[in-house]
């Protein structure tokens, strides 16, 4: 029997493994590009509220009256009253309150950098809508927060935390193949967790 035999197959299935782990790496930071560059930005954007690069804000006022089928005796219809602040002026972002009293009612609207509260003369029927709309940094703080956002945006964070996770650990795989570097890349990872949880350890004391 070949004596080598169990070290040839062992050398094989290193091979293999070292074969795919790169694969998977390789292909899921290229998949993962735009993405990971964009919670990279925008991370660095959230940690730094201040920071504007010449974007800016504004808030516009509406005044409007809302169609008769907004109202059923004292019963507000919501909803016909957001499709007619959708329709006629062009506010999106979902519902996140509504309320209304004997005199007034309000409607609330957010999105990612974005806000709209109509504010409703119960009377009359007669409303002012404010709309505010926050510059582009503003949008992607939001984004990267998953706040005020669709549910398939908050898929887009999940999936976009498995691909890290995945790129992260294929890539610590590789360093167990390549023997002149292990041990140097090990005291690497070694150094920047204990920096981690050193900061850690002072940040929550």
């Amino acid at each position: 029997p070949d004596e080598d035999a169990p070290r040839k197959a062992s050398r094989s299935a290193k091979l293999r493994a070292h074969r795919y782990t790169r694969l998977i790496h390789v292909y899921t930071s290229m998949v993962s590009l735009l993405i990971v560059l964009f919670f990279a930005v925008s991370g660095l954007t959230l940690n730094h509220p201040t920071w504007t690069l010449g974007g800016s804000g504004s808030r516009n006022t509406i005044s409007g009256i809302l169609p008769t089928a907004w109202k059923s005796g004292d019963t507000i219809d919501w909803f016909v009253v957001s499709e007619h602040l959708r329709n006629h002026d062009d506010v999106h972002g979902s519902v996140s309150d509504h309320r209304a009293d004997a005199t007034q009612g309000s409607i609330a609207f957010n999105g990612p950098g974005y806000a709209a509260n109509a504010l409703i003369d119960v009377t009359k029927g007669t409303y002012q809508l404010t709309v505010d709309r926050q510059g582009l940094l503003a949008v992607m703080n939001d984004l990267h927060k998953g706040r005020d956002t669709k549910r398939s945006w908050k898929w887009l964070i999940d999936v976009s935390a498995i691909l890290l996770i995945t790129i992260s650990l294929t890539g610590l795989g590789l360093q167990f193949f390549l023997r002149k570097r292990r041990r140097s890349s090990f005291s690497s990872v070694a150094v920047g967790i204990a920096v981690v949880l050193a900061m850690t350890y002072l940040t929550t004391r």
